[in-house]
């Protein structure tokens, strides 16, 4: 089974502590939804594990299943990010995109499918073929966010994070991306923050708040219930009566 290891995390920037010996194990099987306040730390915990940043005390592991157990040297391509800005090159159309993605990614894009095409990305995004010819730049951002959100999906990596990425996508694309990132929950553990309630309530097995320096699993509610969504308001309320 895929795991992605938090153990006795620690992270401040200067005076401002995101992290105090934070723990939590995710596994293959369940989409988690990672909520908390606005500057609690999601970003931060994201760009952490996938090394963009680096953590202070602890230790980040990730089992690939590939029989090497939890590591922390695990490699890049071990953890995907969907980033809640698109980062794709504007001067490139998409198929130039699309075509240079599965250059860079061909042995790994061979091993998650027996047969991928340059179409399959723009179908599974909902674009068209006029849409593959457009130059990244003139597409809108739900386009840009949608493309990002294939690329990521089709590599099938062990870990994948989601850093709120259907905010800007209109609500049909929403839909179908839900389906697409509910399906990759089989193969990956999968991580999405996420400000929404109730599309966490929408796509996520279960819940983690970032809370108090913390990371918690509220459980023991139905994730769908209204009773679910007071006891999270209630828990990230008290983090404020906390700070003053």
């Amino acid at each position: 089974m895929k795991q992605l290891e938090i153990a006795h995390l620690d992270k401040a920037f200067d005076q401002q502590v995101l992290f105090k010996d934070a723990s939590f194990m995710f596994n293959q099987g369940k989409i988690y939804g990672l909520l908390g306040r606005n500057g609690s730390g999601k970003s931060t915990l994201f760009n952490m594990i996938v090394r963009n940043l680096p953590h202070d005390h602890g230790t980040i592991a990730v089992d690939a299943d590939d029989g090497r157990g939890l590591i922390t040297d695990y490699a890049d391509t071990s953890v995907g990010m969907v980033y809640t800005q698109p980062h794709l090159p504007a001067f490139m159309t998409g198929l130039e995109f699309v075509n240079y993605f599965m250059s860079i990614n061909r042995t790994r894009l061979e091993q998650a499918h027996s047969s991928v095409q340059a179409t399959d990305f723009f179908e599974m995004a909902g674009l068209s073929q006029a849409d593959a010819n457009k130059l990244l730049r003139d597409y809108s951002e739900g386009m840009r966010n949608k493309l990002q959100i294939v690329v990521s999906l089709m590599l099938r990596p062990p870990v994948l994070l989601l850093d709120e990425p259907l905010t800007t996508v209109d609500v049909v694309a929403a839909h179908e991306m839900q389906q697409l990132i509910v399906a990759m929950k089989a193969e990956s553990v999968v991580i999405f923050s996420t400000h929404i309630m109730q599309l966490a309530q929408a796509i996520c097995d279960a819940v983690v708040l970032l809370h108090n320096q913390q990371l918690t699993e509220l459980s023991g509610l139905d994730i769908h219930s209204q009773a679910f969504e007071d006891a999270v308001i209630a828990r990230l309320s008290d983090e404020v009566r906390a700070d003053g």
